[in-house]
């Protein structure tokens, strides 16, 4: 099933999408330990990497 999700999808974006995961985790994480304007700032990192993912696919 994973196999099938990476061959679908291609090997970069698999990876980008674990960074976003990861970042949504780091930012979760930083909310809950009371920096919530750092939490905030690192949640914006999440869509705009999404966007950018967006914009490069439906560039050609």
């Amino acid at each position: 099933m994973l196999k099938k999700f990476i061959s679908r999808i291609g090997i970069m974006n698999t990876i980008m999408l674990l960074v976003v995961l990861s970042i949504i985790v780091v930012s979760e994480y930083l909310f809950m330990s009371g920096k919530k304007l750092d939490a905030i700032f690192v949640a914006f990192w999440a869509p705009t990497i999404l966007g950018f993912m967006n914009y490069l696919k439906f560039k050609k």
